[in-house]
């Protein structure tokens, strides 16, 4: 098994835009030619975007962009510019008297962080179409990952940054790649090292403090000071998969939110991840499914090793700045 670029998995591109002044922006992934996707949504506040038509039991059987957004539901007006872009490449399902592109959507609430008057629109995300590539992916404060932020239970003041990461590996044929937004309202753990890369800072910035201990102590509070989270994920295959098997997949590669997010999947959260399945590869689903799992917690890893410092909210780097 070996590391590859997430742009080896199959027929994509990927393009971000945003606004580094109001901190926010988008993410997209384009397939031209469609892709069977679907979709699990674990968190309690999901903000997303024809994810219906992704059931088994709906008729549309593939998509053509997966977009990740950032300003909470304002965010998934960003879907139409993607529409656009599509629509005037004539891509899109058929229905005769023009090509309805299918753009599936998810947002994440970044509103606290940067101008929260100024979210992603139609023209950004028309400009994350025509900024996207097939080469490589761009990670760390942009896209979709520019204002995301971690450990939040406390405030802004006592959060770190979050960013959009991507990973992916291939064994024999089989390839499996991850790109996540993170958000969370927890803390993030490295599965391997078992140490907190990021999360809510102590009372004087030098350490961290525990989200879930935080929670617990303060159990009966009924206050919603959890707002501003959710974390949006995409794994991408090149495995031929079926909307009930790619559901599945998207299901079991929230193993890995719950492997380096703490908590994951909150009511607070909207934490939701797409499979997109971009090949003919005949593989078994559980060989995929665990190293959908496997990427997923590596591309959050990525994430907040790559953010960057944004409107004076410390990132990993401030604190590791040794760390090759």
């Amino acid at each position: 098994m070996k590391q590859i670029d997430f742009m080896e998995i199959g027929d994509m591109k990927v393009g971000h835009a945003q606004d580094m002044d109001a901190a926010t922006g988008c993410s997209v992934i384009i397939c031209e030619n469609g892709a069977v996707v679907g979709v699990d949504v674990r968190g309690g506040a999901p903000g997303t975007r024809e994810t219906d038509l992704l059931d088994p039991m709906n008729l549309v059987s593939q998509a053509h962009a997966v977009l990740l957004s950032g300003g909470s539901a304002f965010g998934l007006d960003a879907a139409a510019g993607v529409m656009a872009y599509l629509e005037e490449r004539n891509i899109g399902f058929d229905v005769q008297v023009t090509k309805v592109p299918i753009v599936c959507a998810a947002a994440l609430f970044d509103l606290t962080i940067g101008d929260h008057r100024v979210r992603p629109d139609k023209a950004m995300g028309y400009q994350a179409c025509v900024n996207a590539r097939s080469d490589t992916v761009a990670q760390g404060s942009v896209g979709a990952g520019t204002g995301a932020t971690v450990g939040k239970i406390l405030g802004m003041d006592r959060a770190m940054k979050g960013g959009i990461g991507s990973y992916a590996l291939q064994t024999k044929d089989l390839k499996v790649g991850a790109l996540v937004a993170v958000n969370c309202l927890g803390d993030v753990i490295d599965p391997l090292s078992g140490k907190k890369l990021a999360g809510v800072l102590n009372g004087d910035r030098t350490g961290f403090g525990d989200t879930e201990e935080i929670m617990i102590n303060s159990c009966s509070s009924q206050k919603d000071l959890f707002s501003g989270n959710t974390t949006l994920g995409v794994i991408a295959t090149n495995a031929a998969l079926t909307k009930a098997q790619a559901t599945k997949l998207a299901s079991m590669a929230q193993n890995g939110y719950a492997r380096t997010m703490r908590p994951a999947h909150s009511m607070f959260d909207g934490d939701t991840i797409f499979a997109m399945s971009l090949g003919e590869l005949d593989v078994e689903l559980s060989v995929v499914g665990l190293l959908a799992a496997r990427v997923m917690e590596r591309a959050v890893v990525q994430a907040i090793k790559a953010a960057s410092s944004l409107c004076q909210i410390h990132c990993w780097a401030d604190r590791n700045s040794n760390a090759q």
